[in-house]
């Protein structure tokens, strides 16, 4: 039998499980901010969250939304990334090909990338240390095309 719940996907579930674990509900703002964030492209910052699920509700609080950013996180339905720019993003993992992150310090733009000969190089150096990976952030910081032609 499927609930309403099962219907909107598979990170419901698991954040419904997480919360669960954890002696939480899922409330209905909860769930908002769930829904607002999954169906948001790229990053975005808890501020932007705050937005969009205002626009939805007009009873949603910034210290829920926060809060509920650090428990998406947490049960791994969320990334969370930090550019060097003073604002935290996040972006969906659940179930996402890893990539990694060129950021221009001058304008803040993002590229994702995933290179698959640095991924066999991580290996390749993890395996003669003896150290086994279980995650990892690549981000490289520089100049885009468009401010390296500015700068100029």
């Amino acid at each position: 039998m499927k609930t309403a719940l099962n219907e909107k996907g598979l990170e419901y579930e698991v954040f419904s499980q997480y919360l669960k674990e954890k002696d939480l509900k899922l409330t209905a703002q909860r769930e908002l901010i769930l829904s607002a964030f999954l169906e948001h492209r790229g990053h975005i910052s808890a501020e932007e969250l705050y937005q969009k699920a205002k626009e939805k509700q007009a009873h949603v609080g910034f210290a829920t939304v926060y809060r509920t950013l650090k428990h998406l996180t947490q049960c791994g339905l969320a990334r969370e990334l930090d550019f060097g720019d003073g604002r935290i993003q996040y972006e969906p993992e659940f179930n996402r090909q890893h990539h990694d992150h060129m950021i221009c310090t001058r304008c803040g733009i993002y590229v994702e990338f995933l290179n698959p000969r640095i991924e066999e190089l991580q290996e390749m150096v993890s395996r003669k240390h003896g150290f086994k990976i279980t995650s990892h952030r690549m981000q490289l910081y520089g100049l885009c095309p468009k401010c390296q032609k500015s700068a100029k």
